[in-house]
């Protein structure tokens, strides 16, 4: 008996073509700010964000984790590109950091804008680096809107990728550098500060409860047996 030919499906075509491209994961980028305690030394900042993927690399096999963490010194700003699934975790960190007692080592953290689906990462790691930048006289968070400081910043952010991405950055990192080598891609500390304490900006834990949630709730009426009858005249 002749063996039956085998055919390949229109499915079976794009499994493989998907099995050869180079990205495994869907990538997304994450922008968020937090406050610092007191007196906190970057040391710190950048060991607790080491030790934090590395929990997450032992038990979620994902994209690793590349960005830039800016520490400033009384906040922090982060942008961070990974797979969904390893974003996750780290929102579910930092929403728990943020009930630590007696006091958390994060606090008011704001996401900024969460991007889906980029095609490609900014940053080719994950790159940690404080940052001096001096108060200024001139705050425009007062003349303008969350949503317009947030655009302004993640054009900043953008443009210091493109520059990071010129570097030849070693394995020991940035440095301590770009306040004077770049203060013009730097967002301004007061900016930082403003943006903890927008309420436009979402917690870590109100962004993960949104996408819990389901996009069609159940209405009172719907969960009641019998269904209740209108009174009519």
């Amino acid at each position: 008996m002749a063996n039956p030919v085998s055919r390949n499906t229109l499915l079976s075509a794009l499994e493989e073509i998907r099995r050869h491209q180079m990205k495994k994961f869907l990538l997304h980028r994450l922008f968020c700010v937090a406050m610092l305690p007191e007196n906190t030394e970057s040391g710190e900042v950048i060991a607790f964000h080491e030790h934090l993927f590395q929990r997450i690399a032992k038990f979620h096999l994902g994209e690793p984790v590349s960005g830039v963490l800016l520490i400033y010194p009384s906040c922090i700003l982060h942008i961070l590109e990974s797979s969904s699934g390893t974003l996750y975790h780290i929102l579910k960190e930092l929403a728990a950091t943020e009930n630590q007692e007696p006091e958390p080592f994060l606090r008011d953290v704001k996401i900024l804008v969460m991007s889906h689906n980029i095609p490609t990462k900014l940053f080719s790691q994950w790159y940690a680096t404080a940052v001096d930048v001096p108060e200024t006289l001139e705050d425009v968070t007062q003349t303008q809107t969350t949503e317009e400081v947030i655009t302004e910043c993640l054009t900043l952010i953008l443009k210091l990728g493109v520059y990071l991405a010129t570097l030849k950055v070693g394995s020991k990192g940035l440095g301590d550098c770009l306040h004077s080598v770049v203060p013009e891609l730097l967002i301004p500390l007061e900016t930082i500060k403003y943006l903890c304490k927008a309420e436009e900006c979402m917690r870590p834990q109100e962004f993960l409860d949104m996408y819990s949630n389901p996009l069609q709730p159940v209405m009172d009426s719907e969960s009641v047996w019998p269904t209740p009858a209108h009174l009519t005249a």
